[in-house]
């Protein structure tokens, strides 16, 4: 986002932005919209964004979402620096790890 009121992904900012004194009195109103659209409200105080209402579910999915992300750039400077393990490797870990769990070794 570069711009505040500018569209980002599906979010329109330019029409899910309300002041905090329709939070304060609508606020029911307003997670019932989020929960409905499954969109953000970005809630302002003096005209500026300070604030955003997000429905439970959808904050839980971006969560999960960052946390896959942050995975990825994980794995992929492990690979950079070299840090891997070849199938057969992957594979006795594994073996060895699961037959630890299950008393099997």
């Amino acid at each position: 986002m570069t711009e505040f009121g500018a569209t980002f992904g599906t979010m329109d900012l330019t029409n899910d932005v309300e002041p905090v004194t329709v939070l304060k009195r609508s606020a029911a109103e307003l997670i019932a919209r989020a929960t409905d659209r499954h969109s953000p409200i970005v809630i302002t105080q003096n005209g500026r964004p300070t604030a955003v209402l997000q429905d439970v579910h959808t904050y839980e999915r971006q969560q999960r979402a960052l946390h896959l992300l942050k995975l990825l750039a994980q794995g992929e400077q492990d690979h950079r620096a070299g840090r891997t393990l070849d199938t057969a490797t992957v594979d006795d870990l594994v073996r060895t790890h699961f037959a630890e769990r299950h008393g099997t070794a």
